[in-house]
């Protein structure tokens, strides 16, 4: 049995539901999302709130039940308040700023580092933060990531792209031998 998969999903003010052929399908303003249950999981709508429940016996039906639960719950949250990453630039000469649709980075390469940003994502930079926004919470975590992946930061002086509540371990540096 699945505890996270036996809670249901409150539908929020606003947000319009159908489930057509085993997709769940959410509507707000022009923001429209999308889940293929793939025929794992029953889905219905009670009382302004969504009920999963296995559809077979089988272990992939109860690995899916408790998955599908949470992606429709990350989806409800994603259209009401949208989700958030923080990315700090640390190092001396390393800045960013978007310019159209690009993403702009200086970070002590010979050259700018240019990410196009991808559609559904907003991206401002306030001094050394970048700040990552959108409604789908696994395209602004891999936006995240990948941004990081340019310059992730090193231990001894703690250069590089991390999250802002990332914490670094250091390393002391070498010492000179008497």
């Amino acid at each position: 049995m699945s505890r996270i998969g036996k809670q249901p999903v409150d539908i929020p003010s606003g947000v319009d539901v159908k489930i057509e052929n085993g997709k769940i399908i959410a509507k707000k303003g022009n923001i429209t999302e999308e889940i293929d249950t793939k025929n794992y999981v029953d889905v219905k709508i009670e009382d302004n709130k969504i009920v999963f429940l296995p559809k077979g016996e089988d272990r992939e039906s109860s690995a899916f039940w408790g998955t599908f639960r949470s992606l429709t719950s990350n989806m409800m949250e994603g259209l009401t308040k949208g989700f958030e990453k923080r990315l700090e630039i640390n190092g001396v000469g390393y800045r960013a700023q978007v310019s159209g649709k690009n993403l702009e980075l200086q970070l002590g390469f010979s050259h700018p580092v240019i990410f196009p940003i991808p559609n559904g994502i907003d991206i401002k930079v306030e001094k050394n933060i970048i700040i990552i926004k959108g409604h789908n919470k696994q395209q602004v975590g891999q936006v995240a990531a990948k941004i990081r992946g340019f310059r992730p930061p090193e231990p001894y002086k703690g250069k590089g792209v991390k999250y802002v509540d990332e914490v670094i371990r250091r390393k002391a540096g070498k010492t000179a031998k008497k």
